[in-house]
């Protein structure tokens, strides 16, 4: 890799992470020349966010940036040291469908973007494509280092890393994010703040909080206790009540990786609030017209109507390059394979510990075991990622199919017999976006199951059309 003039390549370019993200690496010290890669299938999106870039570059006096931009990735990924993913598979086109067919089996999804049906009809929208994105990465940047952005973390990381021996890591807010609403809850400053948190993405755990020495929990339970604090989030401190921590997900979300409350109206309306605090339909109600206002601010900033924010903020990607790149080391969160980081989890799966990055790349922390009880939540949903990866890899749609009857909250409201139903109308509502050989169903056969696949990719024709129909940001 070129010490002096990187080149960072986004995926998906056409989405809203590439002026955060870039003006977060054009923020780094010392990084005053590279190469911009960006590709999108969608030229107009694409075409926006090229203008978008120039402007940032203008504007921040960054003279040795270039920008090399492409609706086709072969033509971009040759000589990345950095390969950022945030690609969107199907657009808006199967938010209805992945929200209102559980609807009407009674499974109640907020999000409905990485477990539970929703979660699982994603991934069979992105791994494919992605395992693509993959293969074409091992042959024209080697040495990149890869992050994701893209849901469902989880399965797109352990797919990833059953495929690839590409250094890699899933990225996501949620640690960074949920640190800093806690220490704004404690009153405590967030550079004096010290916590340990391990386990998987959306479903890691605060095992410890402390400021000074001092344990701060005792602190966070009387919080809890003023009405105001707890109607921020009140699933997150009815978990952390019951089951002794608080987790890194919003409310919303992660009511739907767990049994308890959205299988009955009642619990809903007890223990559910709006929007992210657990609103029903939230993003399926929301996405679409997010998604158009998110264009609409990118053009207006692209033209000069609207003013470009400028200040880094806290996603990791800048951190990675910045400590890989310069050898500053840097600590972040992010998703890696079990390699006995957390023991009494699935040591095949992948888990959302603390990585040092430096100039050797990526290394995972040793977390140690999680308590058994949340431990047991987390296995409950590996569980559900682990058929839904093989499901991928081994071309086996009864694999997706038990990913659904295993899915916590499914099993808590629907029988054996009626996820395979809604499964069948699922598959067949987004046929156009899923691989064929899960679109129609055939007569059940044995599949000989490979839990840890080889390293070489088979069967890319399918994966390299479906990435080139669907792939945008």
């Amino acid at each position: 890799m070129s010490r002096t003039k990187p080149k960072i390549t986004l995926l998906g370019a056409g989405s809203g992470f590439t002026q955060p993200l870039f003006t977060d690496i054009l923020n780094i010290e010392d990084m005053d020349a590279g190469v911009i890669g960006l590709v999108d299938i969608d030229k107009k999106r694409l075409d926006v966010n090229i203008k978008l870039m120039r402007r940032i570059l203008d504007l921040m006096g960054k003279k040795r940036w270039t920008i090399d931009a492409s609706t086709q990735r072969k033509n971009v990924l040759k000589g990345t040291d950095y390969l950022i993913s945030t690609i969107e598979v199907s657009g808006t086109k199967c938010v209805r469908f992945d929200n209102d067919i559980p609807l009407k089996y009674g499974i109640d999804q907020c999000i409905g973007d990485t477990i539970g049906p929703g979660g699982i009809m994603k991934a069979l929208r992105t791994l494919p494509p992605f395992v693509g994105i993959l293969e074409d990465a091992r042959r024209l940047c080697p040495n990149a280092l890869i992050m994701n952005y893209t849901n469902p973390m989880s399965i797109m990381t352990l797919g990833a890393v059953r495929v690839t021996d590409q250094p890699f890591v899933g990225l996501c807010h949620s640690v960074q994010g949920t640190s800093r609403q806690l220490a704004n809850i404690l009153g405590i400053p967030y550079d004096e703040f010290v916590y340990r948190c391990g386990g998987i993405n959306h479903m890691a755990w605060f095992t410890e909080l402390t400021h000074k020495g001092k344990d701060v929990y005792p602190q966070l339970r009387a919080a809890m206790e003023d009405k105001e604090i707890y109607e921020r989030d009140p699933i997150r401190f009815e978990m952390m009540k019951e089951f002794g921590y608080f987790v890194t997900e919003s409310s919303g979300h992660f009511s739907e990786y767990v049994p308890y409350f959205r299988k009955r109206k009642d619990l809903i309306k007890k223990y559910c609030r709006d929007k992210y605090r657990g609103g029903s339909s939230f993003y399926a109600d929301n996405w679409p017209d997010w998604r158009k206002a998110t264009d609409k601010r990118r053009r207006d900033m692209a033209s000069g109507k609207t003013e470009i924010p400028i200040r880094r903020g806290h996603e990791y990607a800048s951190d990675i390059i910045e400590g890989h790149h310069f050898g500053r080391t840097k600590i972040i969160y992010g998703s890696v394979s079990n390699t006995n980081l957390i023991p009494n989890l699935p040591l095949d799966g992948v888990v959302e510990v603390a990585v040092v990055v430096d100039r050797r790349g990526y290394t995972p922390s040793y977390f140690g075991s999680l308590p058994e009880q949340v431990a047991a939540l987390c296995r409950s949903n590996m569980t559900v990622y682990e058929l839904t990866v093989q499901g991928v890899l081994n071309q086996d749609r009864e694999a997706i199919i038990h990913a659904m009857m295993l899915d916590p909250l499914s099993a808590a409201v629907c029988s054996p017999a009626e996820i395979r139903s809604m499964a069948e109308e699922l598959f067949k509502a987004e046929r156009k976006y899923i691989p064929s050989w899960c679109a129609k169903a055939t007569s059940r056969k044995k599949v000989k199951v490979r839990t840890r696949p080889t390293k070489k990719i088979d069967g890319a024709a399918e994966v390299s059309s479906m990435a080139a129909r669907n792939v945008q940001g």
